[in-house]
């Protein structure tokens, strides 16, 4: 129930981007902030809150507009807007003049540090608390994180899991908050005991979970896809190294920064690991695969680091983006023995096609990639992803690919066969039409079993393939294909819904690792019920 519940919610949530929901999110936080203005239920008065708002957007945006112009770069909003929105929140509101000089120098601090403290067209710092620090440093003011308010930690927790579901960052982030929790209560108590004074646990504690900036600078700051290493364990280390940083406060040469300072200091840690993982790839070819699957090949200016399983997070610069933005997370086909190839794989609408650019319903970022041409230059911002095979090749695995789910596993038995390795693998592959069942050929060479959902059946199917025909694909009908289930590892890549459909059946596996997409087709899902 809970791995299907929490499919769902993705699901719905995938139908924005990350970073539009991020700035949606704080959108909505700045309303309620400014309405508790009012009452004087927060420390910054209505005029001061509204004034330095206006100040901290002006001046981002135009900072950013301006050095995008410079760089001749696509102008894009979002970034600069949500830097601005996390800022009103760190800095302390003001209507004096002076301090809104060293407001406004902070904005352009934070603007400017995305491109100048960058690694390969990827900034290594938050630019909030870049900007917040620069300010502490300069002497023209210091942060505030005045957030760290009991009235605004439920709007900051409600706004915040949206946020962490969206970006897979919950547990992540939870971790952080446990420790920045348990640290400073340790750091009060240690303290108040050489101070000679009365420690009250309780009180300690309750001002830590809802009077501190814990929630806000872990939501809306340490998550952050940029500025986080691209493995589990690494993100939960530089989460650790955050919590305890922000827990027991210790000072930077002569200056005492504020919460910037461990999140600061965990960027420099996860910039160890990130550093090699932005790339330039360049679009050798584009073609179709099956009626709806388009793969793009391209081929790195510099060997890609990852691990077969994982995706990608490209860029697609292109005017007037919608709500999903310009930014796209593609899981990597091609095995990390095919370097310095690159392919990647999406669905495209009929009508979008490769050439196409006005498919009905397509995202503006698909229909700026239909119209790419070979020798085109993108970035990819990064690698990321724990959708990775045991590490004992002996452990039997299940596989579970819908429609385009199909692509992490590509990549995986790819680089088994490049590797030698054998595995006891069963996949089970579900497509719309047997035309839909795309990289068969790859399939086949590597002689897994293969249990094919498909509405019509498939011709000639190799001897280890199996068309399921009538059974259905839900949690009573795959114990019936898959009759070891609870001796397997199971591996799910596909729309969130199918993921809540199985997820009953799923509990039964020995492991169960979820590689959820957003935005299938209907007609997959369909099939799961048919």
């Amino acid at each position: 129930m809970l791995v299907g519940g929490w499919a769902r919610i993705r699901g719905y949530l995938g139908r924005l981007s990350m970073y539009r929901l991020v700035l949606m999110a704080l959108g909505i936080l700045t309303l309620v902030a400014l309405v508790l203005s009012f009452f004087g239920l927060v420390v910054p008065g209505p005029l001061e809150l509204v004034v330095t708002i206006v100040v901290l957007f002006a001046v981002c945006v135009g900072a950013n507009a301006l050095v995008q112009r410079l760089l001749k770069m696509p102008i894009r909003h979002e970034s600069s807007l949500i830097t601005a929105a996390i800022m009103v929140f760190i800095l302390r509101p003001t209507v004096v003049p002076l301090e809104l000089l060293g407001i406004a120098f902070a904005g352009v601090a934070a603007v400017v540090s995305k491109y100048v403290i960058a690694w390969r067209g990827r900034h290594i710092l938050n630019p909030a608390a870049v900007g917040a620090a620069v300010l502490t440093i300069s002497g023209l003011g210091a942060s505030a994180w005045w957030v760290g308010s009991p009235v605004l930690a439920a709007p900051v927790l409600i706004l915040g899991l949206f946020v962490l579901v969206r970006t897979e960052r919950l547990r992540i982030v939870a971790t952080f908050f446990v420790i920045a929790v348990g640290v400073y209560v340790l750091r009060v108590a240690v303290q108040s005991q050489a101070a000679g004074f009365e420690f009250d646990a309780g009180q300690t504690l309750s001002f830590a979970l809802w009077s501190s900036p814990f929630l806000f600078l872990g939501a809306f700051m340490l998550s952050e896809p940029l500025t986080l290493p691209p493995r589990r364990w690494q993100q939960m280390t530089v989460a650790a190294v955050v919590g305890v940083l922000a827990g027991w406060p210790i000072s930077v040469g002569y200056f005492t920064l504020g919460q910037e300072r461990a999140l600061l200091i965990g960027n420099l840690l996860a910039f160890v690991w990130v550093a090699h993982r932005a790339v330039r790839l360049r679009l050798a070819d584009a073609r179709m695969i099956t009626p709806s699957v388009r793969e793009l090949t391209f081929e790195a200016r510099r060997p890609v680091r990852f691990v077969a399983g994982q995706y990608l997070e490209l860029d697609v610069p292109h005017a007037k983006a919608d709500a999903r933005g310009t930014r796209r997370e593609f899981s990597i086909v091609s095995a990390p023995s095919d370097a310095p190839t690159v392919r990647v794989a999406y669905r495209v609408k009929p009508g979008a096609g490769a050439g196409s650019g006005s498919g009905s319903g397509e995202s503006t970022f698909k229909k700026a990639l239909a119209v790419a041409s070979p020798g085109v230059d993108y970035s990819a911002t990064g690698v990321w992803g724990d959708f990775l095979m045991p590490s004992n090749p002996n452990a039997p695995v299940l596989l579970v690919a819908a429609g385009i789910g199909i692509t992490p596993f590509i990549s995986q038995v790819r680089e088994d066969r490049a590797r030698g390795v054998e595995r006891n693998v069963v996949l089970i592959y579900v497509a719309s039409e047997a035309s839909e069942l795309a990289f068969r050929d790859e399939l086949e060479a590597s002689g897994i079993e293969v249990i094919v959902f498909t509405r019509d059946q498939p011709r000639d199917l190799p001897a280890n393939w199996v068309w399921a025909r009538g059974v259905r694909l839900d949690a009573e009908g795959l114990p019936r294909v898959v009759p070891d289930l609870s001796s397997r590892h199971a591996y799910v890549s596909g729309p969130p819904k199918l993921i809540a459909e199985l997820a009953p059946a799923l509990a039964q596996a020995r492991t169960l690792t979820t590689d959820a997409f957003a935005g299938y087709c209907e007609a997959l899902q369909v099939l799961c019920r048919s």
